[in-house]
């Protein structure tokens, strides 16, 4: 609970758990249906709970993964610190952009919502494509894992194949209402099986640590119930305005 760097393994160790268990989730619940917007819509239109569910769970993984990403970057820089800081900052800044999207996915559902399912769907396809700044970063969402990646592997964090089961992420389909195919599940579940036993690991060097530091267990337990409270009251104030 002490270290010095930020984001430190008790957080770093979370988001790896939680993070892509997260997306995976959101993954397989919106799958069976084709992944184009007009299918998206009319899902949602249809089954509007499981889609919401699904996209949040999404979004909400992939806002929780970047304190997880920053600890696999600080692990890969202490040997191939270059590596590390493109690898580090691609990813994020791709993070940053699928939230983006995913502000959009969320207004295009509440067309569906507040209008109806045509009119939904004709103005999203009448604005597709329309620029905005976040395009610059769609290679970044793409490049950052296969960058990421090399680095652990030439950092001799993951061995090879870990390495390229964390880089199918690049072949997670990007943009706006983007749906579930087979290479999504593949991407999302390689993210999941090489991120979560990671943080797995880096949570039990984090416990090892605070006990040997005199950290009592007790003191351990009120964290994360600290933790859960709190997060638990953002929640209530974000829902309350």
């Amino acid at each position: 609970m002490t270290e010095s760097r930020f984001p430190g393994r008790w957080l770093g160790g979370a988001a790896l758990v939680l993070g892509p268990a997260l997306m995976l989730a959101g993954v397989l619940l919106r799958a069976g249906h084709h992944f184009f917007f007009p299918d998206q819509l009319a899902a949602y239109a249809s089954d509007p709970t499981t889609m919401f569910a699904a996209y949040s769970l999404f979004l909400a993984g992939n806002i929780v993964l970047w304190p997880g990403v920053a600890v696999l970057a600080q692990r890969i820089g202490a040997t191939r610190p270059a590596l590390a800081a493109w690898g580090g900052a691609l990813v994020t800044f791709g993070l940053f952009a699928r939230a983006f999207h995913a502000g959009v996915d969320h207004l295009a559902f509440q067309l569906v919502r507040v209008q109806d399912l045509s009119a939904a769907t004709q103005a999203v396809a009448d604005s597709y494509g329309a620029y905005h700044i976040v395009s610059a970063l769609s290679l970044a969402i793409m490049a950052g894992w296969v960058v990421l990646a090399v680095g652990a592997w030439r950092a001799g964090v993951f061995g090879l194949a870990r390495a390229v089961a964390l880089s199918t992420m690049a072949a997670l389909p990007l943009g706006v209402l983007k749906g579930t195919t087979l290479l999504s599940i593949v991407a999302v579940a390689g993210l999941a099986a090489v991120l979560v036993p990671f943080g797995v690991q880096t949570l039990r060097e984090a416990v090892r640590e605070s006990l040997r530091e005199g950290t009592k267990p007790g003191t351990l337990l009120g964290w994360v119930g600290a933790v859960l409270a709190a997060s638990a009251a953002m929640a209530l104030l974000g829902v309350l305005g």
